[in-house]
């Protein structure tokens, strides 16, 4: 049998039991057909075979990412982000809030994204008044880089039925000045719930899913997890489903059940409608049930069992008391769906496995692979519970270079046990790593680095005993995500039979000096035995 296609002479890194690394491999229509050594592939290559040489390049299988936010990072990509344009001050942000106004018909939404006010000269967010100048005739929010604060302006408070009389949502705030009186800021929950009405329209967010598709594409993400959207519910499957269907979007996906406002009526129809995790096929699949347990890492609003380093005051926000957790995703559980939550704290990921031991001691299940997603500050007790539950964690790496700055100030000593990659391996943990875009860059090439450096973006150690080697990032980036969806013998390395889901790198990752592996591109994307991306190679035959 004849090759379609054979990838020669390269740093082919399979990722199998053994971390072997071979020279060349062979796809036929959507399957590895061979792997090994030149001789032992050269067989599979017909006068119809396309050879690529890969000229010592790395070959590695597609990267998965295990958590991100397909929908909201593509509708993101339709407003005003902050971060494709390099935002250094409010007054560089409004400049551009009022060209976008003039160029928007009245009534409708003028949306930014990736705030952060730590980034920006002033060292502040916006005020509702500041707002209200820019434009009285459009409702305005302006969404922070963690997706769980955000900015608002009078009419897009009035049009949510927000009042300075308004109560607190359940683990969310409405900020009120001292007077009594809104500042626009809305906090986790009252967030969540503001973007019910500043949502997208369905052309928009198939829109934003195509784009989103083809840069995860370009950066060789050939699977993903999609971990939630904000108010749509069932919908946003159908959604994707559709964009999946017409060519839209080219990955697989593996999506999570659950929203970013209101997780328990989701859980709740997909259960009523009888659909489990691992419905589906091999391009769209159903996940895990999904909760909110607590805030974001650098906002800070995390749930701590111990208060902030930054505040002795402070020790976050939980989204749900132990008892309504339990209720739901027990019942999950029982009706046969893996489980998992957003948990950063120490003491939101210790509510987790609480839920996690409950739902197996009333309904005891064999390889369930519950997971927690970010598990942030992962104390060594809380690892040990994983350890013996059988958890599988989703952590964020490039958290700590782009974050660890902050994560120092905010937590001080416990950065040694945030995102514990190291102490996983040692204990034998299942993790794969996760970016949470658009919370930080989608660029797995990133989260390899950080992983393996365990610096921050300034240069500081952040847990530096917690780094891991290039392979072993690798395996967190592709073979455990797999593992993580229960599709680790379908996909996640490169072995005979699997499907032909692979990414070229333009160097050697395993020459380049670690400090530089952030800066490696992606040249070649490969998804079910069609390049589906290509910045250059060499064809020979």
């Amino acid at each position: 049998m004849h090759a379609d296609i054979v990838f020669t002479n390269g740093e082919v890194i399979t990722v199998d039991k053994d971390c072997s690394i071979m020279e060349a491999v062979a796809i036929k229509d959507h399957t590895i057909i061979g792997v090994g050594k030149m001789k032992e592939v050269g067989r599979f290559i017909g006068k119809d075979t396309k050879v690529i040489d890969l000229e010592g390049k790395s070959l590695l299988p597609g990267f998965i990412d295990p958590h991100l936010h397909l929908t909201i990072y593509g509708t993101n990509l339709l407003g005003i982000n902050c971060a494709s344009l390099e935002t250094n001050s409010l007054g560089f942000l409004y400049k551009e809030m009022k060209k976008r106004a003039e160029h928007t018909a009245k009534g409708e939404w003028i949306r930014v994204t990736g705030f952060n006010e730590n980034a920006i000269k002033e060292k502040r967010f916006p005020t509702i008044q500041e707002l209200d100048a820019i434009s009285a005739e459009h409702p305005i929010v302006i969404i922070r880089v963690c997706n769980h604060t955000s900015i608002a302006n009078s009419m897009a408070l009035e049009l949510a039925g927000i009042t300075s009389k308004s109560e607190n949502p359940a683990g969310g705030e409405i900020e009120r000045d001292v007077h009594g009186e809104l500042t626009g800021k809305m906090i986790e929950n009252a967030h969540m719930q503001l973007f019910n009405v500043a949502d997208y329209s369905a052309d928009e967010i198939k829109k934003g899913l195509k784009l989103a598709s083809q840069i995860f594409v370009e950066s060789g993400i050939t699977s993903l997890h999609d971990a939630g959207s904000y108010g749509w519910g069932p919908d946003i499957l159908k959604l994707m489903k559709t964009s999946i269907d017409s060519g839209d979007v080219k990955n697989r996906v593996y999506a999570l059940i659950g929203s970013l406002t209101d997780s328990e009526s989701f859980i709740r129809h997909m259960i009523d409608e009888g659909v489990v995790t691992g419905d589906g096929d091999e391009w769209f699949k159903i996940g895990p049930a999904k909760l909110f347990t607590d805030g974001s890492s650098t906002g800070p609003t995390l749930s701590t069992r111990e208060p902030y380093d930054s505040d002795p005051t402070d020790t976050g926000i939980l989204y749900y008391d132990q008892e309504r957790m339990n209720e739901v995703l027990g019942e999950a559980h029982s009706k046969g769906y893996q489980i998992t939550a957003h948990a950063q704290g120490d003491r939101a990921i210790e509510m987790v496995l609480n839920c996690i031991e409950g739902a197996l001691e009333k309904h005891p299940r064999t390889d369930h692979r519950h997971r927690i997603e970010h598990a942030g500050i992962a104390s060594k007790d809380l690892q040990e519970r994983m350890k013996e539950l059988g958890v599988v964690v989703i952590p964020n790496p490039a958290f700590m270079y782009v974050n660890g700055d902050s994560y120092l100030e905010f937590y001080g000593d416990r950065v040694h046990v945030m995102y514990p990659a190291n102490d996983y391996l040692e204990k034998g943990i299942p993790f794969a790593f996760a970016s949470d875009t658009p919370v930080v860059d989608h660029n797995p090439l990133l989260g390899i680095h950080a992983a393996v450096n365990r610096k921050t973006i300034s240069g500081q150690d952040a847990g530096i005993y917690q780094r891991v080697s290039v392979l072993e990032a690798i395996k967190a980036y592709t073979y455990m995500g797999a593992y993580a969806s229960f599709d680790e013998n379908q996909k996640g390395s490169i072995e005979v039979g699997k499907l032909a889901d692979l990414v070229v790198l333009d160097q050697s990752i395993l020459s380049v000096e670690r400090e530089s592996i952030k800066d490696l591109t992606v040249e070649l994307t490969m998804i079910d035995g069609e390049i589906a991306y290509e910045k250059q190679y060499s064809d020979r035959k």
